[in-house]
C-alpha cells in the first residue's frame, strides 16, 4: 500500500469511530426522519385543504403527541398502583405455593424427589430475586431527565423536517457523485414509500390487537381493561418482543383479582398471537417490504445489544431502508454489472453512470 491508500484507511477508520461514538445520535435522528415520514402523508392532506405547511406541520405533530400523552395517561398511573399492590402481594402469593409444594411433598412418596429438584428450594431461591426484580422496578426510569432531553430533540427535528424536507433531502443528495444522484433520490423514495407502507401496517396491527384485546380482557373480567389493551397495540410496534412483554402486565393485575385469571390471560393472549400470525400478519405484510422471520429477530437482538432499547425499537424501519439500499446499490448497480476482463483476468466494474442506464433500460424493458 502507497501513502494515499494509507492514508484513505486511516481517515475510513477514524469515520467509523467517530460514527461509533455519536450513535446515538444519528438513530435519534433516524427517529425523527421515520416520524417526518408518517406524518408528511397527514401534511400533505392538511395542505391539499388548503394549510400552509408550516401549520399544517406543528398541528401534524401536535395530534400525534396529543395521542401519545392520552395513552401514557392512560396506562402509567394506573400500572403504577396497581404493581405497588402486586409488590406487597408477591411474597404473600410465594409464601402460599411455598406450603402447597411442603404439602405435596407430604403426599409423593420420597423416591420421586431423588430425580426432580425440590420445589421448595427453587422458590426459597427465586423469591429473594423476584423481590430484587419490584424493589427496583422503577430504576428504569431513573433516566428521566436524559429521555426527556432525546425526546425533545426528535420533537424539535421532526417538526424542522416536516416544515423543509427539501434542502435536507437534497443536502444527502449532494453527498453523492453528480452522475449517480439522480439514482439516490430514486432509492429516497423508495425508503420512503416502504417506511409509509410499514408504518400503515403497524397501525393496523396496533388498532386490530388493541381492540381484541381489549374485548378479551373484558369477557374475563380483568381489571384495568384500557390500560392493558392499549399497552397491548402499543408494543406491537416491537415485534417479536413487544408482544411477550404486553402480556406480563395483564397476569400481574389478573393476579391480583383471582390466581386463575392470570393462566385465563396467558392464554387468551396465546390466541391472539395466533390471530395475528396466521390472519393478520399475511394481510398486512402485502403491502410491506418482505422481511424474513429469522432476519428479523437477529436484526433486533443485534440492534439491541449495540443500541439498547432505542436500537430494538428501530431495529425494523433500519432493516427495512438497509435492505433497499443494499439491494438497490450493490444488488443492481454493482454486484450484478461485475464483469471480468478476458484478457488479464482482473476483475472491474462498469461506471456508475453505464449502470444506472442499464438498470433505467432493464425497467422500460420490464414494463
Amino acid at each position: 500500500m502507497n501513502l494515499g491508500q494509507w492514508i484513505g484507511l486511516i481517515a475510513l477508520l477514524v469515520s467509523l469511530y467517530i460514527l461509533w461514538q455519536i450513535r446515538q445520535v444519528i438513530l435519534l435522528v433516524f427517529m425523527a426522519v421515520v416520524f417526518a415520514t408518517a406524518l408528511n402523508r397527514l401534511v400533505r392532506r392538511m395542505r391539499q385543504s388548503g394549510a400552509k405547511r408550516n401549520l399544517a406541520a406543528v398541528l401534524s405533530v401536535s395530534i400525534f403527541l396529543g395521542i401519545l400523552v392520552a395513552l401514557f395517561w392512560l396506562i402509567i398511573p394506573s400500572f403504577i398502583e396497581q404493581f405497588q399492590q402486586l409488590a406487597e402481594l408477591v411474597p404473600r402469593g410465594l409464601e402460599r405455593l411455598q406450603n402447597w409444594a411442603v404439602f405435596m411433598e407430604n403426599q409423593i412418596p420420597n423416591r420421586f424427589f431423588n430425580y426432580v429438584p425440590r420445589l421448595e428450594r427453587l422458590l426459597q431461591q427465586i423469591q429473594p430475586f423476584i423481590a430484587w426484580a419490584f424493589n427496583n422496578f422503577f430504576a428504569l426510569f431513573s433516566d428521566f431527565f436524559f429521555i426527556i432531553l432525546n425526546g425533545l430533540l426528535v420533537l424539535v427535528l421532526t417538526i424542522m423536517l416536516l416544515i423543509r424536507p427539501q434542502p435536507y433531502r437534497q443536502g444527502f443528495v449532494l453527498l453523492f457523485p453528480a452522475f449517480y444522484r439522480s439514482r439516490v433520490n430514486e432509492i429516497l423514495s423508495q425508503c420512503e414509500e416502504s417506511l409509509v407502507h410499514w408504518i400503515r401496517g403497524i397501525l393496523i396491527d396496533m388498532v386490530v390487537i388493541g381492540l381484541v384485546s381489549a374485548i378479551g380482557l373484558w369477557l374475563l373480567r380483568v381489571p384495568l381493561v384500557l390500560a392493558n389493551s392499549a399497552l397491548a397495540g402499543l408494543l406491537e410496534a416491537i415485534p417479536n418482543v413487544g408482544p411477550t412483554l404486553s402480556v406480563i402486565p395483564p397476569m400481574a393485575v389478573a393476579l391480583l383479582d383471582a390466581p386463575w385469571k392470570a393462566g385465563a390471560v396467558l392464554i387468551l393472549y396465546v390466541l391472539i398471537q395466533q390471530l395475528e400470525q396466521y390472519l393478520l400478519v399475511p394481510y398486512v405484510m402485502a403491502t410491506q417490504v418482505s422481511l424474513l422471520p429469522a432476519v428479523t429477530l437477529l436484526s433486533q437482538v443485534i440492534f439491541a445489544i449495540f443500541f439498547g432499547f432505542l436500537g430494538l425499537f428501530l431495529a425494523i424501519p433500519l432493516v427495512i431502508v438497509s435492505q433497499i439500499w443494499i439491494q438497490e446499490v450493490l444488488v443492481k448497480d454493482i454486484l450484478d454489472n461485475w464483469k471480468a476482463d478476458e484478457k488479464d483476468g482482473s476483475v472491474q466494474v462498469r461506471e456508475l453512470a453505464e449502470v444506472r442506464d442499464a438498470h433505467i433500460l432493464h425497467q422500460s424493458q420490464q414494463k
